[in-house]
């Protein structure tokens, strides 16, 4: 994650320019520690295109219930504040980079 995230709260990030994919888990979760070399690895190919947060359902039950996860990993895309793009499960990075520059094209495309 870059240093610009740091000090902002999670309202802030979602709202902001830059895209956040959010990886909703639990430590007692196996599938879910598959994600964080999947994620480092998306780190490396987006660079500074997308921020990346995980968030522990257990911690923060609020904001799971609020976007809805039924299961995890459960992984949500944001930008401008809007959900573009939500899945349960484990998914490669480079499916996963394929699927957030998708949703972004088409998210600009309706929004011009």
């Amino acid at each position: 994650m870059s240093n610009d995230i740091h000090g902002k709260s999670f309202s802030e990030l979602i709202k902001g320019e830059t895209p956040v994919l959010v990886d909703f888990y639990a430590d007692w979760c196996a599938p879910c520690r598959m994600m964080p070399p999947i994620l480092k690895e998306l780190k490396n190919r987006m660079g500074d295109h997308i921020h990346i947060l995980k968030i522990d359902t257990e911690k923060n039950p609020d904001v799971a219930i609020r976007y809805q996860v039924r299961g995890i990993p459960t992984l949500i895309l944001f930008r401008h504040g809007h959900v573009l793009w939500q899945q349960a499960g484990v998914m490669q990075a480079p499916q996963l980079e394929a699927t957030i520059r998708e949703k972004l094209a088409r998210h600009e495309e309706m929004t011009k």
